[in-house]
C-alpha cells in the first residue's frame, strides 16, 4: 500500500521497479477525463483503453473488450496493467489481468473514496452476470495499490457518501471511538484533510482483517456487513434506476443492525443513531412490499450462502461480530419495512 503525496513520481519509481515488457493504463469515461491527465505527463507514450463508466458496464463484453485490447496490443504475462478509476474499474480491470494468459500484473490506482476503503483493497475481483452482482470473478492482490486523496476533490457529493458508507462499515466493525467519529463527520461539508486520517483508518481496518483471512473463509465475512441486503438492493436497482454501491450498503446497514438488535442483543441506542445518520445522508431506497419477494430471490444468490440458507453478518455490539447468522423470512421483512421508516 502506498500512500502517495506526489502520485505522478511514485506512480513512475512503481512503473520502473517492476519493469514490465509493455505497460497498459485502464481508465472509463469520467477518469480518462478528470484523472488520467494528472498522470499522462510521465507515461506520454500510453493511450488508455477506456472503458464505459457506471456499473452497468461491469459484464462481461465489457470484459472481453478489454481482453481484445490488451492481445491486440501485445500485452505478455511480463506487461503490466494499471486501472486507474473507482470500484468498476479495479474490479473489472483486476479480473481482466488475473485472468489473460492465466494472469498478468497489475496496480490498482482508485480514484474514488469507495474503491480507497473498499473495492481497490483485499484482492477480490469481478464482474456482474446474470443481473447479480460480481457473480463471476476471483481472488488475486493487485502489486501495489496507491492511494492518493489529490482525486477527492474530483468527486461529487454522492460519489464522496457512497464510500463513506464503507468506512461506516469499517467504524462499526472496530470499535466505538472510530463509529462515533464517523457520525461526527458533516459529509454535507466534508473536511477532506479529516477525511484523509479517516481513510488511513478505514483501510488499515480492512487490511488487518483481510490478513487475518484473504480468501473469506472466516473472519473477513465481518466485512459483509450491510451486504446481503444492500447487494440485493443493489441488483434489484439494475432493472429500475441503478443506485451507486455505498448507497446501497448504507441501506443494508440499518436493515442487517435491525436483524442484530433482533437476534444478537446489539444496542438499540446505536442502531438509532446509525439510522439516522445514514437517513440524513442517504435518504431512503425506493423500494415497497411488493418488491420483498424479489429482494429476497436476490439474497438467495448471495456468495455468501451455503446450500438454502442465507448467512448473515450482524453485530452484538460495536466491534463484536457474528458471522453465518440465519433468520427467518419475516425478520428480513421487518428489517425492510424498518429500513423503509427509519
Amino acid at each position: 500500500m502506498i500512500y502517495a503525496e506526489c502520485l505522478e513520481a511514485e506512480l513512475k519509481e512503481l512503473v520502473a521497479r517492476l519493469s514490465p515488457d509493455r505497460l497498459f493504463v485502464l481508465c472509463d469515461e469520467n477518469t480518462v477525463r478528470c484523472c488520467w491527465p494528472l498522470l499522462a505527463s510521465s507515461f506520454p507514450a500510453l493511450s488508455p483503453i477506456v472503458i464505459p463508466a457506471s456499473d452497468v458496464a461491469k459484464n462481461l463484453t465489457t470484459l472481453s473488450g478489454v481482453w481484445q485490447a490488451l492481445q491486440q496490443g501485445g500485452a505478455t504475462r511480463h506487461s503490466l496493467l494499471l486501472n486507474l478509476g473507482g470500484g468498476m474499474v479495479t474490479d473489472l480491470g483486476g479480473f481482466a489481468a488475473a485472468t489473460f494468459k492465466r494472469g498478468i500484473r497489475f496496480i490498482n490506482v482508485p480514484t474514488t473514496l469507495l474503491s480507497m476503503v473498499d473495492a481497490a483493497v483485499g484482492g477480490k475481483t469481478g464482474v456482474n452476470f446474470g443481473g447479480l452482482k460480481n457473480e463471476i470473478g476471483c481472488f488475486c492482490d493487485a502489486d501495489e495499490v496507491a492511494v492518493s486523496t489529490t482525486f477527492l476533490r474530483t468527486l461529487d457529493g454522492k460519489n464522496l457518501r457512497s464510500g463513506f458508507a464503507e468506512m461506516l462499515k469499517h467504524a462499526l466493525l472496530h470499535g466505538r471511538e472510530m463509529w462515533a467519529e464517523h457520525l461526527r463527520f458533516n459529509l454535507a461539508e466534508p473536511d477532506l484533510a479529516a477525511l484523509q486520517q479517516l481513510v488511513r483508518q478505514s483501510i488499515g481496518v480492512k487490511q488487518s482483517i483481510v490478513a487475518q483471512d484473504p480468501h473469506e473463509k472466516g473472519i473477513r465475512k465481518a466485512l459483509n456487513l450491510g451486504h446481503t441486503i444492500g447487494h440485493a438492493l443493489e441488483s434489484h436497482a439494475l432493472h429500475t434506476k441503478p443506485i451507486l454501491h455505498g448507497y446501497a450498503v448504507a441501506y443494508g446497514l440499518i436493515a442487517e443492525l435491525y436483524m442484530s438488535v433482533a437476534e444478537a442483543g446489539f444496542p438499540t441506542d446505536v442502531l438509532r443513531q446509525t439510522a439516522g445518520f445514514i437517513r440524513a445522508y442517504y435518504g431512503t431506497p425506493n423500494i415497497g412490499c411488493n418488491d420483498y419477494d424479489t429482494l429476497y430471490a436476490f439474497m438467495q444468490h448471495d456468495k455468501k450462502n451455503s446450500g438454502d440458507h442465507i448467512n448473515f453478518t450482524l453485530l452484538s455490539d460495536i466491534g463484536q461480530v457474528q458471522t453465518d447468522c440465519r433468520v427467518s423470512r419475516s425478520l428480513v421483512d421487518e428489517a425492510l419495512d424498518f429500513l423503509r421508516d427509519a
